[in-house]
């Protein structure tokens, strides 16, 4: 392929919701450049974008795939980013690594919760951004309506560049410029006066020598108003929104000369650095940020990369800043869906991959040399808050799964894995169910291991609402020296959060002094399993008060014995209660559904403590149970249509409501039957 320089650079990642058409619009912009001689299906399974498994088997994308596009001298590295809330990872990796942003809104829709969630990330990344209208060609198609709901959504900055242009039965045949001088065609859909003034109003506002010329009634000039625009674009003071058919390939060219002509190029794009300050793309030291990493034992070990400054050669050996190691490239690709092409090198502003690096990780910088040590900012991938265990099917699975899910997060920094001191399970945290599901089959297809995804345990904890005195003797007689141990105690319940207290108050010697650490002991190894739901005992104080011993036959194991059988006849005499995890809540929603969230929060046994505003979304904070909000991603996506997210943060605990107690202890007593 021919080599470009970082001027003929266009890095872009397209986003939208899900099912907008991006990776078919992807697919036609392949089409059109002469990358590919079909139009693939994302129903097929045939598109080069989706070339994942699952993504075939899904129908939907799940990572975010880099689609290299030649076009008039230029080179467009589009990087294709799923649409679903679920692999939102993806979405801020493209984000990061691109220098603008494509928005695609399906014409029968409008804006939907993904295409708020790309806006936001892209306004996150400052991202310059042109929104593409798709699908025109399906039945309620409305451009006029998709630009009403745009400029509600987001402002008047939101203006169209080109109208659809249709034949007499209501087919597509093509867009109007609006910047043309030419007659316009029949079959123009909308108010083509109106939207040219719009546009060219909007565009003069932003530069002061054509604001003066049109004020005194000149034409401005196609040239004018692109260059323009351009500059409106990249400051972020105009969003074009462009028109477009992928199916009936109308518009496809269009799209592709605007990419070209109106989106930045990575020349001087800043950015951040771990230590707060910037760079920006030029020819100075080599600095090169890893935004993505598969790691998958049939394609390999590949890092996605972005030449922030310098030059990056496949001759060279650069060092990884995080871990001041050496990596070896040997080979640098260009990437087209899951093809490869090789190049000698990426110079400051692209975007390629480079194989088999031995140390590096998805948001690791490499330098040239240890001289130069720098590194890139954290990219900043959401927090995971959907909690799942997972329950490997046999213990071959057992001894894999560690491996597999270490590779499994390399590969998606959403995913994190920890194992849970409570309850024993191995926790895997995502953003979503979809997540998961994918996360499983892969450890299936990819690594062989087998695991049953289940509703994690709450890690409920067990105390005492009262007070009671207990005694147990344990005597045992069995041939030769028996086993005797006999103490009387008292349980306390302590203020919450304080754990537990053991004292000794013996007289007289009645349980000698070498046994009283075995009573201790005997307490201590009762605690973990309570008496309702076999969850840890907490917040108790046990004091030891009278007992008896015999010469020959009382032992150490006697007392802890009978130390045990007191604690446990004493816990049921003192009112046990079941306590459960508090967790904060805070959701962040748009205005129009805190009503909804606040009800929905109500039925969970939540308390909401109060509502702000921040800019177009309000935030509920409240306090909630987990039991009742292990599952709250899907439950918020349905209630927001996408459109809220969340943070959970543990609190304290609370005791259960004894309505709920008795439903609990029975769900477990039925689930330990089974």
């Amino acid at each position: 392929m021919k080599s470009y320089t970082a001027d003929r650079l266009r890095n872009v990642v397209l986003m939208g919701h899900g099912g907008s058409g991006k990776t078919t619009l992807g697919e036609a912009m392949l089409l059109a450049s002469g990358a590919i001689t079909r139009l693939g299906s994302v129903d097929d399974g045939t598109t080069v974008a989706d070339y994942d498994d699952e993504e075939h088997n899904h129908r939907y994308s799940i990572s975010a795939s880099l689609l290299t596009i030649e076009w008039n001298d230029n080179r467009i590295n589009l990087i294709d980013a799923p649409g679903f809330a679920d692999f939102e990872g993806e979405i801020v990796s493209g984000a990061l690594a691109a220098d603008a942003a494509l928005i695609a809104v399906d014409a029968s829709s409008g804006v939907q919760g993904g295409t708020e969630l790309a806006w936001e990330r892209a306004d996150e990344a400052n991202l310059p951004r042109i929104c593409v209208v798709t699908r025109l060609d399906r039945e309620n198609a409305s451009f006029e309506s998709t630009i009403t709901h745009l400029r509600e959504t987001f402002g008047t900055k939101v203006v169209p560049l080109c109208l659809p242009v249709r034949d007499p039965s209501g087919n597509l045949t093509g867009f109007y410029d609006l910047r043309s001088s030419e007659d316009a065609p029949d079959g123009i859909v909308g108010d083509l006066t109106a939207a040219r003034e719009m546009m060219i109003e909007s565009v003069a506002e932003t530069n002061d020598a054509l604001l003066t010329k049109y004020l005194e009634g000149d034409e401005l000039t196609r040239d004018e108003i692109t260059a323009a625009l351009h500059d409106a674009i990249e400051r972020g003071e105009i969003v074009s929104v462009i028109p477009t058919c992928a199916t009936l390939d109308v518009g496809i060219d269009g799209l592709l000369n605007n990419i070209v002509n109106l989106m930045p190029s990575p020349v001087g794009r800043e950015h951040a650095l771990n230590d707060g300050s910037v760079i920006t793309s030029t020819d100075g030291e080599l600095v090169v940020q890893v935004f993505k990493t598969i790691a998958d034992p049939f394609v390999g070990h590949l890092s996605f990369m972005k030449v922030l400054s310098g030059t990056l050669k496949a001759s060279m050996s650069p060092v990884n800043a995080r871990s001041k190691s050496i990596e070896r490239l040997g080979h640098l690709f260009l990437q087209r869906g899951k093809e490869q092409i090789e190049v000698d090198q990426l110079s400051a502003g692209d975007i390629g991959v480079a194989a088999k690096l031995t140390d590096t990780q998805t948001g690791d910088t490499l330098v040239a040399s240890t001289d130069t040590i720098v590194e890139a900012a954290p990219l900043p991938f959401p927090t995971p808050t959907y909690r799942t265990a997972l329950h490997p099917t046999s213990q071959d699975d057992v001894n894999k799964l560690a491996t597999a899910l270490q590779r499994l997060q390399e590969q998606d920094r959403t995913i994190r894995v920890e194992r849970d001191p409570e309850t024993g399970e191995t926790i895997m945290t995502t953003i979503g169910d979809a997540q998961v599901a994918i996360a499983c089959a892969r450890l299936a297809k990819n690594y062989g291991v087998e695991v049953t995804p289940e509703l994690p345990r709450v890690p409920y904890r067990e105390t005492i609402s009262g007070s009671a005195k207990a005694e147990y003797k344990h005597k045992k007689q069995s041939g030769g020296h028996g086993q005797y141990g006999h103490v009387v105690i008292e349980i306390a319940p302590l203020t919450r959060g304080t754990g537990f207290e053991f004292t000794e108050q013996v007289v007289g010697g009645n349980v000698p002094r070498q046994f009283i650490p075995a009573v201790e002991k005997g307490i201590n190894e009762t605690l973990p399993n309570g008496p309702l739901a076999h969850s840890p005992i907490v917040d108790l104080k046990v004091t030891l008060l009278d007992g008896s011993s015999h010469s020959v036959d009382s032992s150490e194991m006697a007392f802890k014995t009978a130390a045990s059988h007191a604690l446990k006849d004493g816990l049921l005499e003192a009112e046990p209660v079941l306590l459960e995890p508090l967790m904060k809540l805070k959701v962040y929603v748009p205005g129009d559904y805190v009503g909804d969230v606040m009800s929905d929060i109500s039925t969970k046994r939540g308390q909401v403590h109060g509502v702000e505003g921040e800019a177009r979304f309000s935030m509920i904070e409240a306090d909630v149970p987990l039991a009742e909000v292990q599952r709250y991603a899907t439950d918020l996506r349905a209630l927001t249509h996408g459109r809220g997210r969340f943070e959970l943060e543990f609190d304290r605990y609370i005791e259960v409501p004894a309505h709920v107690q008795n439903d609990v202890i029975g769900i477990i007593s039925s689930s330990e039957t089974v």
